[in-house]
């Protein structure tokens, strides 16, 4: 079996984060990580990046490197159609260098999400409370009004950090009063906010971490069913100490990762102008949709018709980054972020709408109306992904273990088809037994993997536990797993039941 090589780089990176890194004009709220790789057999694209690197020789910096940092924000305002001429053919060039063997994962963490998940760490979803929603109505507040004397005090005063907090999510609601019919549902969720702030008193504790895109990137791993692999990071810093980079990939099981000098590593240059190109795309959208000051809060937000001013190289650029990013190595953790991921919807919405168009005289003929056409389209996809969210089971990827089989997260066996799955045997009366999960398919028919004789073994339930089985998947979907658990199966008088120990 051939191994797999993948390059590590990141862009928007804050080493610490600050008050002053925050109040930066060029500030930008999420921090990219971004993984290319490879199978070593079909390596090719090396050669066709040195090729590209030939060409634009006088681009290269005194280390030898073309870097991303050679693209400036500015020629990002508008998104692509920003781009110079020059600038335009030269991201065309590279992302012409990848097909639909390459691999590319990336993630998308927000730094204020950090701090706001640190804040709340004690408060956890349940039934009365989905504190993700809290979690994400908090911070998306504090990313798109950027309320400089929260902000402030977070990093110079956090004993004042929760009573700042609540005055502006009190004065918030107070502006939003008149304009109900724009900000009903945000004035509710800052409501349920001051709720829960009134139980808290601590202040935060500040110190950024890396786990959230390596811990993204095992799950690709498994998706795509690579073990063999070779993870190769750029490596920064102290020359003769391993990097909190390099060590968090391998506290969470990236063991097969190392630091290398990009000057030596095509592929790390490869991730870093990718990271740099999407990171700039994306921290166009956010200014460009961003509120300018609190009170700018009250008006609607669409994409300057400028966006849309594009000729057909600047169309097809989004045209290859839609292939690379959504349709080449579908994986559904291909790109990964935490609670507030707005920017990556958006960013996504935007890959998708620029695609649909066949030319640029068709995007142009009717250019004032496509900021609000975007603007539905975008929302569309962030009200969809919402609903996905709202789910608190987990995402795992099913690895098959034949071709009518596969292993669930919990050890045991279960067939694709669910009348294959051996039914549990009760006899009458009541027996007890340590339910591991459970679970519905498609046609409600009820499983549960239970432990047996010290192991695992998934079980099909009498069709007249379907209700209690999907009432409590439904709970675990709110975020209240009730399992493992010991649960008291009867048969009595022909009927069956349940009930949790």
């Amino acid at each position: 079996m051939s191994k797999h090589y993948f390059f590590y780089d990141e862009s928007e990176h804050s080493r610490k984060i600050s008050y002053k890194t925050v109040s930066a004009l060029n500030y930008y709220d999420n921090f990219i990580a971004m993984i290319v790789g490879w199978n070593d057999s079909k390596d090719d694209i090396l050669q066709r990046y040195l090729v590209f690197e030939t060409a634009y020789t006088d681009r290269k910096d005194r280390n030898g490197e073309i870097k991303s940092t050679m693209l400036s924000q500015k020629q990002f305002q508008y998104g692509f159609a920003s781009l110079n001429k020059q600038n335009a053919q030269f991201v065309s060039d590279f992302l012409s260098l990848f097909d639909e063997t390459n691999h590319v994962y990336f993630s998308v963490s927000s730094k204020i999400e950090y701090l706001v998940l640190q804040l709340f760490q004690g408060y956890n979803n349940n039934l009365l409370v989905d504190a993700d929603l809290m979690k994400y109505s908090i911070t998306k507040a504090l990313v798109i009004y950027r309320p400089q004397e929260i902000i402030r005090c977070l990093y110079e005063s956090p004993e004042r950090f929760i009573e700042e907090l609540k005055t502006f999510f009190q004065n918030r609601i107070d502006i939003n009063k008149n304009h109900s019919d724009l900000k009903q549902a945000e004035s509710k969720a800052f409501q349920d906010i001051l709720l829960i702030l009134e139980d808290i008193s601590d202040p935060p504790v500040l110190d950024w971490d890396y786990h959230m895109p390596f811990d993204g990137f095992t799950k690709y791993l498994k998706e795509k069913s690579i073990h063999d692999y070779v993870l190769i990071i750029d490596k920064e810093g102290d020359p003769e100490k391993e990097s909190k980079t390099l060590n968090t990939a391998r506290s969470i099981g990236l063991e097969n990762s190392y630091e290398a000098d990009s000057t030596k590593y095509p592929g790390l240059r490869i991730s870093d102008m990718l990271a740099g190109i999407i990171s700039k795309l994306l921290k166009g959208l956010c200014d460009s949709l961003r509120y300018q000051s609190v009170e700018d809060g009250i008006n609607k937000k669409v994409l300057d018709p400028t966006w849309f001013n594009l000729n057909e190289v600047q169309l097809n650029l989004y045209k290859k980054l839609y292939r690379l990013i959504c349709e080449w190595q579908p994986a559904w953790y291909k790109s990964y972020a935490g609670i507030y991921s707005d920017d990556l919807v958006v960013f996504n919405a935007l890959l998708n709408y620029m695609n649909h168009f066949e030319s640029a005289e068709q995007i142009q003929s009717n250019i004032t109306m496509q900021g609000e056409y975007f603007n539905a389209f975008a929302c569309e996809q962030l009200a969809r992904y919402f609903e996905v969210r709202k789910c608190k089971l987990p995402i795992e990827p099913v690895a098959l273990f034949d071709q009518e089989s596969f292993i669930n997260d919990r050890g045991a066996k279960v067939f694709i088809d669910s009348k294959k799955q051996p039914f549990l045997q009760l006899t009458e009366g009541s027996q007890v037994f340590e339910v591991l999960s459970v679970g519905v398919d498609q046609r409600l028919t009820p499983t549960a993997t239970i432990l047996k004789n010290g192991n695992p073994e998934c079980f099909q339930l009498p069709a007249e536990l379907s209700e209690w089985v999907t009432n409590m998947v439904g709970f675990a979907a709110m975020g209240m797993n009730l399992f493992p658990a010991k649960v008291v199966f009867t048969y009595l008088n022909g009927k069956y039941y349940a009930d949790i120990l």
